[in-house]
């Protein structure tokens, strides 16, 4: 059964793949320092416009998430996030084990109500008690969002004045950042990323890599940051095999090609389920679909294709969630609009 669950059910893309088997038997250096990995950090700067950046290649969303933030924040702060922020919904308290509260705030279809943030920073402030108070040190965004769901530039030039209002920093995380860049209704570029952020990730795992994320700070690198990495275990000892799929990323624009590729399946997804009569959870422009299910629909849908049951929209009805990657194919979407039934019909 063809399933569209998320976007890194299958293992590698054939040119990363390529280039780890060509590649393979050479003698490198560990931990990063090899010529691939050098190779990838110059083209990630000259991509983001940040020639003085500092580019880590990590492990995994989940390391970079918590080490970007632990570096990022002094001991006593927390962050400020959307209530449906990876880091405050579906990371096992990583944020938290590094003795940082996540401050969850109201959001909209995933985006942070920036009337909100500004809401509480405010109230935060005004409160005469605020010094035995968890002092809100960065926020964090993604792009996109948890449901698919994009910022405009004036959001995040908003979010960066009341950062630089209230000595805040600003992270981003892009673990489908490749998605956003290749989607028509995307504003932020990567350069813009670099000017308004003070870290940001660039998702490999869910862009057809193996594994790993790329950490850049654009501007100011925190001291001894490979120490950190390897102290927060983020560093992988065969750093090669992170340097070389960034490498053939960031070569004749492959990161945007697979994630404009993974939209145009995603439109066509969109297209079938709503003439299939499945109503949209909401407007997602990316590569992740939302619709709205029964109890006794959701069973029944999952005999025909998979799909992720992604929550709860109320008691009797589930949000379900249909993902194209950079592994769907037009046979694959083909299939998908076979095998669907009629939404009247569940």
């Amino acid at each position: 059964m063809r399933t569209f669950e998320c976007d890194y059910t299958e293992g590698v893309h054939p040119k990363l793949l390529d280039a780890l088997t060509r590649t393979n038997l050479e003698q490198m250096s560990g931990y990063g320092f090899d010529p691939y990995t050098a190779s990838a950090a110059e083209k990630i700067r000259a991509a983001c416009g940040a020639f003085d950046a500092a580019v880590s290649l990590l492990v995994g969303g989940t390391q970079t998430n918590m080490i970007a933030l632990d570096l990022l924040l002094a001991p006593y702060e927390g962050v400020l996030s959307p209530k449906t922020g990876h880091i405050n919904v579906h990371e096992a308290g990583a944020i938290e084990s590094t003795g940082h509260k996540v401050i969850a705030l109201d959001e909209h279809d995933g985006v942070l109500d920036l009337d909100a943030l500004e809401a509480y920073l405010k109230t935060f402030y005004a409160d005469a008690t605020h010094e035995h108070m968890v002092r809100p040190g960065a926020v964090y965004l993604t792009h996109p969002t948890e449901y698919g769901t994009l910022y405009t530039k004036a959001q995040i030039e908003r979010v960066r004045a009341l950062c630089d209002a209230y000595e805040m920093k600003l992270y981003v995380d892009g673990a489908r950042l490749g998605y956003a860049l290749g989607c028509e209704q995307n504003e932020l570029t990567l350069p813009d990323l670099a000017a308004l952020c003070d870290a940001f990730s660039i998702g490999g795992t869910k862009l057809g890599a193996l594994c790993g994320e790329a950490l850049v700070f654009p501007k100011d690198a925190p001291k001894r940051l490979l120490s950190q990495v390897k102290r927060h275990g983020g560093l992988l000892a065969k750093g090669r095999i992170l340097g070389v799929q960034f490498d053939a990323l960031f070569t004749d624009g492959l990161y945007e090609a697979i994630g404009r590729e993974a939209i145009r399946h995603a439109k066509r997804i969109r297209e079938i389920l709503l003439e299939k009569g499945y109503p949209l959870a909401w407007d997602s422009p990316t590569n992740q679909q939302f619709i709205l299910l029964s109890d006794a629909e959701a069973e029944k849908l999952s005999k025909y294709v998979g799909f992720d049951l992604w929550g709860r929209a109320d008691a009797g009805h589930w949000i379900a969630r249909f993902t194209a990657s950079w592994s769907t194919t037009d046979a694959a979407v083909d299939e998908l609009e076979r095998a669907l039934p009629e939404a009247a019909t569940l």
